[in-house]
C-alpha cells in the first residue's frame, strides 16, 4: 500500500476474524490543520479498533506548504479528495466512509454532491455552516445534491453554526442523516465527558447498517 501520493497515514485494523478490513475510512483535516490533528488520530484509532482500515491524509494545499490556511485551492483540494476516495476503493473490499473536520469535511461533501466520487457514508465533523457571526453566508447550497447517508458530529457551542441551524441544514439532504450533538463543545469538538470518536463511529455504523 503506497499512501505517499496522498500524504496519508494508515491505522491498521484490529483482527476481528474477518480475514481483512471490514472497509476503508478516509478522513482529512480542517483549514490550518493537517493529518496530525489529535481529533483525526483518535477517530482513526476508533475505526481501526472496530476492524476498519482508517487513513488520515493531507489535502493538496497542505502538501504544498506546511502551515497556513487554504487559499483559492478548493478545486485542487476537491480533486485530491476524489483521488483519495478512488484509492480507498483499491485498499480493501467493503464500504468506503469518507469525510473530515470543518473545511476538509465541507470539501468532501462537495465532491459527493457533485458525484465526482462515491462513498457509502459521509462523516462530517464541525461542518462550517457559516463564518462565525455571519449566518447569512450559509454554506448549504450543495447539500440537497448529496445522496449518501451523512453523519454530522457537532458541538453545541460551535460558532460556525448552532445545532438548530445544523439540523435544518441536515434536513436538506435526501439521504438518511444523523446529528451527533457534543454538549458544550466548540469547533475543535473537545469534550471531557463524551467519547466523541465512539459516538461518531456508532452513528456512521448505524447508517451503514440501515443502508
Amino acid at each position: 500500500m503506497n499512501l505517499e501520493q496522498i500524504a496519508g497515514i494508515a491505522h491498521a485494523p484490529a483482527d476481528h476474524g474477518q480475514g481483512g478490513p471490514i472497509g476503508t475510512v478516509v478522513l482529512t483535516h480542517g483549514a490550518g490543520g493537517s493529518r496530525e490533528s489529535p481529533l483525526l488520530v483518535r477517530i482513526c484509532d476508533e475505526w481501526a479498533a472496530r476492524g476498519w482500515l482508517a487513513v488520515r491524509y493531507n489535502l493538496p494545499y497542505r502538501r504544498r506548504r506546511p502551515k497556513g490556511p487554504p487559499s483559492n485551492s478548493a478545486a485542487s483540494d476537491q480533486a485530491g479528495i476524489v483521488e483519495v476516495i478512488e484509492l480507498a476503493r483499491t485498499l480493501a473490499e467493503g464500504p468506503v466512509v469518507a469525510g473530515g473536520h470543518s473545511y476538509g469535511g465541507r470539501m468532501t461533501s462537495m465532491v459527493v454532491a457533485d458525484e465526482a466520487a462515491k462513498v457509502d457514508v459521509l462523516t462530517l465533523f464541525s461542518y462550517p455552516l457559516h463564518p462565525p457571526g455571519k449566518p447569512e453566508r450559509a454554506r448549504t447550497e450543495h447539500l440537497p445534491r448529496i445522496s449518501a447517508p451523512t453523519v454530522f458530529t457537532h458541538g453545541t457551542a460551535d460558532p460556525f453554526g448552532s445545532i438548530e441551524e445544523l439540523r435544518a441544514a441536515a434536513a436538506l439532504i435526501s439521504a438518511a442523516t444523523e446529528v451527533v450533538e457534543i454538549t458544550g463543545a466548540r469547533h475543535d469538538l473537545g469534550s471531557k465527558s463524551l467519547n466523541v470518536p465512539a459516538l461518531a463511529v456508532d452513528a456512521a455504523s448505524g447508517l451503514l447498517g440501515a443502508s
